[in-house]
């Protein structure tokens, strides 16, 4: 999205030096009103995504993504491995979501939304401007030798950070193994939880890694959405863009000069200053076009909006806007693509909310005992069986009942206990015998159904196979 040809620039990223060794960028600390907007957003996210582990709908913790137990809660709706389905169909509208989002405005998400960058940018990177300075503080101290004053900043900045990781890591555990467990590991202390406590260290070895030293790399190099992008974007999709129609003009840009008539000199109105480069949380020159490094977080708007204020020279040289917007004045649309992956995304969601209302709160199997054959008692025909009944429910369900209604004239026999007891969000097995008249066996394996009750209520209805003899009487 330029009008400079010289395309080397995309030889090389911000973060390694010509030796191929890593490279700290030291951005300046951004003002103005999307940067405003951003940490109002940002600060609401954090609060979400730190306090979620702990809110409780109905006892159930509001997000949770026990992989190891197979449990999962959805905004404090339970999801069991029966309910799996849902959550694939639930990811698979969220990627669709993402990737039309990404169609129509870019790579939005990562400056706005990403957990890594709201993190980055809202948490560490302020401490850091709190402890360090801003740009050229932080340069400064990096450049000088380790002085009482850098060792003081640096073990501050690191205690401080550490401190930050160990935290994350906490909520991250909360978010895996419920907030409920990790309270009682807590209280049990880490001599008594020690493969918890390893695992949490590595998370916070991981955390404490990543916005130490890694940082704006995790945006760059390791981030696969960073990618896509580069095949999800055309000419008409809106990103954070320089419009070099406007900043370049007939003979390219110049520094200011005071009283000069840029127009008359046929110079753009890009003064050269370097404001948004010095302000790129990824070290890039905006002003190349768009770069696979650029996460749309607006710095160099509002950086690029403060300057020209400055020289009396309007706004918007960098903004959002697409190719064709700048290069032919053309409007957004919806592109023939956009309302395609509108109508899946419409198709998806409905299905998905489809499912989530007719879902069954009370979810029952019975299967025949594997590796049993039928056994023969005088004129009956005996099947032996094993249930699992789960309740997805926020309430216990008592005396739990089975009938077999077809055929009649058989007869059900739980083993152990004539009624069940299944408590809120979880599960109960059992065995249970199933008999039948021979002569009503028409075939080797004959379809039965059986009823669940709760009290005098149905609430299932299970239909299996019973295993007969070949020959009939």
């Amino acid at each position: 999205m330029s009008n400079i040809e010289d395309d080397s620039f995309r030889d090389s990223i911000g973060t390694i030096n010509e030796k191929g060794k890593r490279k700290f960028i030291f951005p300046k600390k951004p003002q103005g009103k999307y940067y405003d907007r951003r940490k109002v957003l940002s600060y609401v996210l954090l609060t979400f995504l730190l306090s979620s582990p702990f809110i409780k709908i109905n006892g159930n913790q509001f997000l949770l993504f026990n992989v190891l137990d197979r449990r999962f809660n959805i905004f404090g709706m339970p999801f069991w491995p029966q309910d799996f389905y849902l959550v694939v169909i639930l990811m698979i509208t969220g990627v669709v979501g993402l990737t039309l989002f990404t169609v129509a405005f870019g790579r939005i998400f990562c400056g706005w939304f990403c957990p890594q960058t709201i993190f980055m940018e809202m948490v560490f990177r302020r401490i850091e401007y709190w402890i360090d300075g801003d740009r050229g503080a932080q340069i400064k101290l990096e450049s000088q030798e380790w002085n009482a004053e850098k060792i003081r900043k640096r073990v501050l900045k690191w205690f401080v950070f550490l401190i930050i990781s160990f935290g994350i890591a906490n909520v991250f555990l909360a978010y895996l193994v419920g907030s409920d467990t990790l309270e009682a590991m807590i209280i049990e202390g880490p001599l008594s939880n020690v493969k918890t406590l390893v695992v949490l260290s590595i998370f916070t070895g991981i955390f404490y890694f990543v916005f130490t030293w890694f940082r704006e790399q995790v945006c760059i190099i390791a981030c696969p959405y960073g990618r896509l992008q580069g095949v999800l974007l055309d000419n008409k999709s809106i990103v954070v863009a320089y419009d070099y129609v406007r900043g370049e003009s007939e003979n390219g840009r110049a520094k200011f000069k005071k009283n000069e008539d840029r127009k008359e000199q046929k110079i753009g109105d890009c003064i050269d200053c370097h404001q948004c480069v010095n302000v790129c949380p990824t070290g890039i020159d905006i002003r190349h076009g768009t770069q696979l490094e650029c996460t749309n977080c607006t710095a160099c708007m509002d950086e690029c909006d403060l300057m020209m204020e400055n020289v009396n020279l309007p706004k918007g040289l960098i903004r959002y806007a697409s190719e064709v917007e700048i290069s032919k004045k053309e409007k957004f649309q919806l592109t023939t693509r956009m309302k395609g992956y509108i109508a899946v995304l419409v198709i998806l969601t409905t299905v998905m909310v489809s499912m989530i209302l007719l879902r069954t709160e009370v979810d029952t199997k019975i299967l025949r005992l594997s590796g049993q054959l039928y056994e023969e008692k005088g004129k009956n025909i005996s099947n032996v069986y094993t249930y699992r009944i789960i309740n997805k429910t926020n309430d216990n369900l008592k005396n739990i009942t089975f009938k077999l209604i077809h055929p009649k004239q058989g007869t059900l026999k739980l083993i152990g206990k004539e009624t069940l007891h299944v408590e809120k969000a979880n599960a109960a097995t059992g065995t249970l015998f199933v008999e039948i008249p021979l002569v009503l066996l028409e075939t080797d394996n004959t379809k039965i159904n059986i009823e669940v009750y709760q009290g005098n209520k149905v609430i299932e209805t299970i239909t299996t196979n019973f295993l007969g003899p070949r020959t009939f009487n």
